[in-house]
């Protein structure tokens, strides 16, 4: 029972190694093609930045008008008077904003450009991430056992999977920076809704909405610098990463 699981822990091994030499040789070669494409492609070559925003569905509410200290809208209903209070003519006035019940327009939606384009991303990066875990393990099965001496190719090794390693986390903060962007946007929308007559906060909107979409496109960027780099890498050290020690015959001539 012992051998059977050791023999399918070796195939695994060598399927694998495998799988990751095809990766290295034809499967970066031809991403980074499609990256370079995907940046080339309208969604994610807009000159103008202004054409991907989106109005917030959030009207603005007709102005309050004050007649002789009483409030007053702008609507033909009057608006009914209460008794001033000493606490209140001697206290400045503060603006509290809107309670926010419900909105007249209806749900006020995500993005939809940015959206499409977050889309588009995220599969390549969670493609980088799973690529970086298979070089990852591939280098790590061929570092040799430890002992002295003839030790340069390990060290090479141990390099490129630093490298390797650092692209895997960098990877996998992209999808934290997503996320922040969706709470960014959530908190300034809200905003808009408990004070829609403040124009900055319709530009703070329209302002995080650019800056996404320009994070976006330098996400792309590092992903397909990244695979270069890998590639570029991986394949000048090959030798050394399949075979880190020459033996005592070859070091002899």
């Amino acid at each position: 029972m012992a051998s059977t699981a050791s023999d399918k822990v070796q195939q695994y091994k060598d399927s694998l190694k495998r799988k990751a030499e095809q990766l290295i040789l034809t499967g970066f070669p031809e991403k980074i093609v499609l990256l370079n494409e995907i940046l080339e492609s309208p969604i994610l070559n807009v000159k103008d930045l202004t054409n991907v925003h989106q109005k917030v569905n959030i009207p603005i509410p007709e102005p309050v008008q004050f007649n002789n200290g009483v409030v007053s809208s702008c609507s033909d209903e009057p608006a009914p008077k209460r008794q001033r209070t000493s606490s209140e003519s001697t206290t400045t006035n503060c603006v509290e904003g809107t309670k926010v019940l419900t909105l007249e327009g209806g749900p006020v939606s995500c993005n939809q450009t940015l959206s499409q384009v977050i889309r588009t991303v995220k599969p390549h990066i969670k493609q980088l991430v799973e690529d970086a875990n298979l070089l990852k393990m591939w280098i790590s099965f061929m570092i040799p056992k430890i002992e002295d001496g003839n030790n340069f190719g390990v060290s090479v090794q141990e390099e490129t999977l630093a490298e390797i390693q650092s692209v895997e986390s960098e990877a996998a903060a992209f999808f934290d920076q997503i996320s922040r962007y969706f709470c960014s946007r959530a908190k300034i929308i809200s905003k808009v809704a408990k004070y829609p007559h403040v124009e900055d906060y319709r530009q703070a909107v329209r302002e995080l909405d650019e800056k996404e979409y320009l994070s976006m496109w330098l996400v792309m960027c590092e992903i397909r610098n990244r695979y270069c780099t890998l590639h570029d890498i991986v394949t000048k050290n090959l030798e050394k990463i399949k075979k880190p020690r020459s033996t005592n015959s070859e070091s002899l001539y």
